[in-house]
């Protein structure tokens, strides 16, 4: 089989040595995340603003196409919290929730979702994810997973309430406080509570009972399921709907119907941005999970395929009946810690979401919207983290004012704008640290051909020769500044004679960075100083070479800084 078309098509790579025990391990991972994804799924769906039954369907067609064209072998693909969260913001922008209308744009959000992230993966633009800085991405997920765990709190009671950030959200709920239904308050508190107890105290419990960790971790990992069942039977058995407890209701027993966008380009340009959005957070996110997960087993994943695995999941989900959809932190270490070895794991989790849609959904009928409340607040409070701002703040103050600004617009303004800022502020914040790059005087370590900043160690210098080691690629947002920052150093010294320039982690030199050196080479000249280079990397020597920068050099272009420090201290003496 031709290397390219396994380059493209993963599956064809780890089928060949699939095997009779990696199939019983896929498989045991399969039942477990499957029962895990059932309640999950509705649950991403009611956030998301659509139909229960959405939520299985966008948990099939696309964890199969992920199998086929992604390269994590343990990424389980499906809707995820603040996808669904960003997604139900998109929508309400274009259309009312319950409306065909609203349905429709959701399928049109994932076609825009997968479209851009197939595109990113064909043009490999993998690399754009990299100008999201990890701080403001936490930020924004953390910011996130407080309005998403607010906006359940209306379920928890039983009223109606809504908003796009947490001061709307928060200002809703208290103004319909005194609508509050106390049957409904009681099962989503009790529910929550169960659901927080199951995470943290019920594996170690049946340890204590004699289990085996196996199977006191899938008893853990069933804990939604067993909240499912414990208020679905309540509910029934006592008639608690007929008292305004709030049900899912009737689910349709089918598997994804085949449905089409709406390819309006009045509606496309509405959805584009909050789908390049989508796009990259998703993208980000499940990077993220899927890059640790295989760094635990020594395994590689391709960036710019994943972009093609994931938008070809997308686009899946858009024509049988989904929304947008991601690689799940949770699922995903659900599906690594159960043994899944290959994507057929996903593949099999999807046979069982497509079992449970033909036969399971008329056993959701009562089961209460407040117990599917509680699981997504118990399920995105672990991803809440505050002490993003400490660690912030103790490292670096700009990553903090990043951090914080992410913070306080996504929960003050939404997440559309939240993360629009997160963006932002992540390229201005590379911005501004690369327009100043570091710059140290060094001097030779005595006994060695080492060279470091005078600042931090005894070294040796020379009166006559000034040694500027440039800790940064040089381009046009920070040319300026080595330019001033020579002249500065110059001023008032009548000594130097001689300026090097060492170039040992300097990878590129764009066009008006060679400008400002071309300036500083005439400027010195006027000065009777001349310029040297040390240690200049082979591919930005050939671009200098090509627009004879070199052989205008006053001074010479050395191999090694100490071999410059010895030509121009023995010269200077």
């Amino acid at each position: 089989m031709p290397h390219r078309l396994r380059k493209y098509l993963p599956i064809l790579d780890w089928g060949r040595s699939y095997s009779r025990a990696t199939l019983s391990n896929d498989l045991i991972a399969a039942v477990i995340v499957t029962i895990m994804l059932i309640p999950q799924s509705l649950a991403y769906a009611l956030l998301a603003g659509l139909p229960p039954e959405t939520g299985l369907y966008a948990s099939i067609v696309p964890i199969m196409l992920y199998a086929v064209f992604g390269t994590s072998r343990a990424l389980a693909v499906g809707p995820v919290a603040v996808v669904s969260l960003m997604t139900a913001a998109a929508l309400g922008t274009v259309a009312d929730q319950g409306t065909m209308g609203y349905a429709v744009a959701a399928l049109t959000l994932a076609f825009l979702s997968g479209a851009i992230l197939l595109a990113m993966g064909v043009f490999k633009l993998g690399f754009l994810a990299n100008f999201l800085s990890h701080p403001v991405i936490a930020g924004f997920i953390t910011a996130s997973g407080v309005i998403i765990a607010a906006s359940q709190i209306k379920h928890i009671l039983g009223i109606s309430a809504s908003g796009d950030n947490l001061i709307e959200v928060l200002h809703s709920i208290a103004t319909h406080l005194g609508d509050t239904n106390w049957i409904t308050m009681v099962i989503g508190v009790s529910a929550t509570a169960f659901l927080f107890w199951v995470r943290k105290g019920l594996k170690p419990l049946l340890k204590s009972k004699g289990f085996s960790a196996g199977a006191a971790d899938v008893a853990t990992k069933a804990g939604p399921v067993a909240a499912v069942i414990l208020t679905t039977g309540a509910v029934w058995l006592f008639g608690l709907a007929d008292h305004g407890v709030r049900i899912v209701g009737a689910v349709p027993q089918s598997l994804p119907p085949l449905t089409l966008p709406d390819f309006s380009l009045d509606l496309m340009g509405a959805l584009l941005l909050p789908a390049i959005l989508i796009s990259v957070i998703g993208f980000v996110e499940s990077i993220s999970v899927a890059q640790t997960l295989a760094a635990k087993r020594r395994q590689r994943i391709d960036p710019d395929q994943e972009l093609i695995g994931l938008g070809t999941a997308n686009l899946g989900a858009a024509f049988t009946g989904g929304f947008p959809v991601t690689g799940g932190f949770s699922r995903s270490v659900v599906n690594f810690d159960a043994g899944a070895e290959t994507p057929a794991a996903g593949a099999f989790t999807a046979l069982g979401l497509a079992i449970a849609a033909l036969a399971l959904t008329p056993l959701v009928f009562f089961l209460p919207q407040a117990t599917l409340a509680a699981t997504i607040i118990v399920a995105v409070l672990t991803l809440v983290d505050f002490s993003i701002l400490k660690k912030a703040w103790v490292y670096s103050k700009a990553d903090f004012a990043a951090v914080l600004a992410t913070m306080l617009i996504t929960l003050g303004e939404g997440v559309e704008l939240g993360v629009t800022c997160g963006v932002v502020l992540s390229i201005f914040l590379h911005l501004y640290k690369t327009t100043k790059p570091h710059i140290a005087e060094v001097g030779l370590v005595p006994g060695t051909e080492h060279f470091r900043n005078i600042n931090r160690h005894k070294v040796t210098t020379d009166p006559a020769l000034l040694t500027l080691r440039i800790d940064e690629s040089l381009y046009f947002a920070n040319a300026r500044f080595l330019e001033d920052y020579i002249y500065d150093r110059l001023a008032g010294d009548a000594a130097i004679r001689n300026v090097v320039l060492m170039c040992s982690a300097v990878n590129e030199i764009d066009f008006s960075a060679l400008e400002s050196l071309e300036a500083i080479n005439a400027r010195l000249a006027d000065m009777g100083i001349r310029l040297h280079l040390s240690e200049v990397k082979g591919p930005v020597m050939d671009r200098l070479q090509k627009q004879h920068f070199i052989a205008d050099l006053t001074g010479q272009d050395f191999l090694s800084q100490h071999a410059a420090f010895c030509a121009l201290t023995k010269s200077a003496a």
